[in-house]
């Protein structure tokens, strides 16, 4: 029933999707300009999918890696994004973990959730040349840690069978949509067959919570080391919880 609630929702987005221009990339574009300078921790870089798309990533290395972390902002954001993005790049380097933080498909301010999905498949090419990316400079064990709308964006991709060359996975703020609009794609936790930690705030949005029960009956048949947990008194963006955050992801990869 849920899916079909789903798809009757979806139905303007689906009439309207074959004008989709895709994502904004005059906006892609200004973001990289905007904070490819003011990057202090860590090395701004620019990465080619195969199709010749380059976009803006922040690469920051340890001495010693233990893996690395490819790190996913939320919504309409940046690699650099102050909020969950850099306190989650740099304080994961700073234990241990190489991070790869890099830009995901934007539209403009103003977009909803049922805006991006018709551009979730632009996210896909990223992602797998950020993994190639630090295949190629020598990890074998790396993570995924996805933000918000990247959690969609993840979702979408796991739904076309790409998880090759993926040891884990860290879902922030899961579930997250606009007012009336329910997720278009079910979750694929479960048959993702690897460790996966669900983290949210205690503040976060009404979603994440309520489908905090499916979401841990679906990765605790993933993996007996999936977790979920709530940093209490955090907000879906983790505003002056960057610290809470990375100590608790930073302990879950410690334990793996």
């Amino acid at each position: 029933m849920r899916r079909i609630v789903n798809l009757l929702l979806f139905i303007p987005l689906m009439l309207s999707s074959a004008c989709s221009k895709g994502s904004d990339l005059v906006r892609d574009a200004r973001l990289a300009e905007q904070i490819e300078y003011a990057i202090f921790d860590g090395e701004p870089v620019y990465l080619e999918t195969p199709d010749g798309h380059r976009f803006l990533s922040v690469y920051t290395e340890t001495d010693e890696a233990r893996g690395a972390v490819i790190v996913m902002h939320g919504r309409g954001y940046h690699p650099d994004w102050a909020d969950t993005t850099n306190p989650l790049r740099v304080g994961l380097a700073e234990n241990g973990w190489d991070t790869l933080s890099i830009q995901m498909p934007v539209l403009d301010k103003q977009a909803k959730y049922f805006d991006y999905v018709p551009v979730f498949a632009e996210s896909f090419p990223r992602i797998e040349t950020a993994i190639q990316t630090l295949r190629d400079k020598g990890h074998e064990r790396i993570f995924l840690a996805a933000h918000s709308c990247s959690v969609h964006m993840v979702n979408a991709w796991v739904l076309e069978g790409r998880l090759d060359g993926v040891a884990g996975y860290i879902g922030i703020g899961m579930g997250a949509t606009d007012f009336r609009q329910l997720m278009v794609h079910e979750w694929q936790l479960a048959n993702m067959a690897m460790p996966i930690l669900d983290i949210y705030g205690s503040e976060d949005y009404p979603a994440v919570h309520r489908m905090a029960p499916e979401r841990l009956a679906a990765i605790e048949q993933s993996d007996e080391r999936s977790r979920q947990i709530v940093i209490e008194g955090a907000n879906h963006d983790f505003l002056d919880k960057g610290d809470e955050l990375v100590e608790a992801v930073s302990a879950w990869l410690d334990a793996l």
